[in-house]
């Protein structure tokens, strides 16, 4: 295979249903764009509906929407109910949507807005509909987290909604690490059923709209580089689409870009954070998301004697 892996190495996708949340805009629809391109029936969940519809006019292919608000754990019930009434199976589930540097905020659960819509909103939708992937061979779930996850990045248990104090960028990190321990952790314990396979990606430094709520003393350096640091979101979907889509991708991967910092390039095999692979910290954080969003998966405790899958 190239060494330069682009849509083009994406293998025939006819007959795959896949899920991509925020999918109307940026990274989410470039993803959705190319897996509806070579044959995929795609299903775009999104918290805006109407821009959703217009995002997949612009498509071709099986395009369809589904409403979901991450911020709202009611909302996530209901966009699971509604994908297991109307999905037989599911083959991809691409966890993509997020929020990002925001200002304090909380959730309609009263979660701190990074930790419960990136990572426990993700956490309870792929809870709720993986029975829809087990029994489907190369089923994978795809979450997308960030080199973010290494910029004063901890899992804070004693302050998990940073309700003594606030970092925009301390409490983005947790939740893009939350994301990568959530991946390791469901791969171990997905690992006996030989069937689905969490994997996971980040997009380096991509131009959308995501980063609209950057600091302020980081805009004016963005803006005047942006051209020799960022890459298009067509892009940075790229490792999204090679973790969901290479036949030889494993479960407890993590693609990025294979430029220099992984900040843009072709997407290739990548190392996370030290942190990120400490599985006594992923488990704890399993324990506590199954507490606050109130999803159990359908699957076995993680064992101890078989790390593998979370390793380096």
């Amino acid at each position: 295979m190239s060494e330069k892996w682009t849509t083009t190495n994406i293998p025939d996708q006819r007959g795959r249903v896949a899920v991509v949340t925020g999918a109307n805009t940026g990274l989410g629809y470039e993803t959705a764009k190319a897996l509806a391109e070579r044959g995929a029936s795609v299903v775009l969940a999104v918290r805006n509906v109407e821009k959703g519809e217009q995002a997949a006019a612009r498509m071709t292919g099986d395009v369809t929407v589904q409403a979901l608000d991450l911020t709202s754990l009611d909302s996530v019930r209901a966009a699971a109910a509604a994908l297991r009434s109307r999905l037989r199976r599911i083959d991809l589930l691409i966890n993509n949507a997020g929020v990002m540097y925001t200002p304090r905020q909380t959730t309609r659960d009263g979660f701190e807005m990074h930790f419960g819509t990136n990572h426990l909103g993700h956490f309870g939708l792929t809870g709720l509909l993986l029975d829809l992937m087990l029994p489907v061979p190369g089923s994978r779930v795809v979450t997308v987290s960030s080199t973010g996850h290494r910029i004063r990045a901890a899992i804070h248990f004693d302050d998990l909604q940073w309700q003594r104090s606030y970092s925009r960028i301390g409490a983005y990190g947790q939740s893009k690490l939350a994301n990568l321990m959530f991946t390791y952790e469901l791969q171990r314990r997905l690992a006996p059923h030989g069937t689905t396979v969490a994997v996971a990606a980040h997009p380096g430094l991509s131009s959308t709209e995501l980063a609209r709520n950057t600091p302020a003393a980081l805009r004016l350096p963005i803006t005047l580089f942006a051209p020799l640091i960022t890459q298009t979101p067509a892009m940075g979907a790229l490792p999204t689409l090679r973790a969901a889509t290479d036949p030889a991708a494993l479960g407890g991967q993590y693609y990025g870009p294979g430029g220099r910092n992984e900040v843009k390039g072709h997407p290739r095999l990548v190392t996370s954070s030290p942190e990120s692979y400490e599985v006594a910290v992923q488990r704890r954080l399993w324990a506590v998301s199954e507490d606050l969003t109130g999803v159990t998966f359908p699957l076995a405790g993680s064992d101890d004697r078989d790390n593998t899958a979370a390793q380096r």
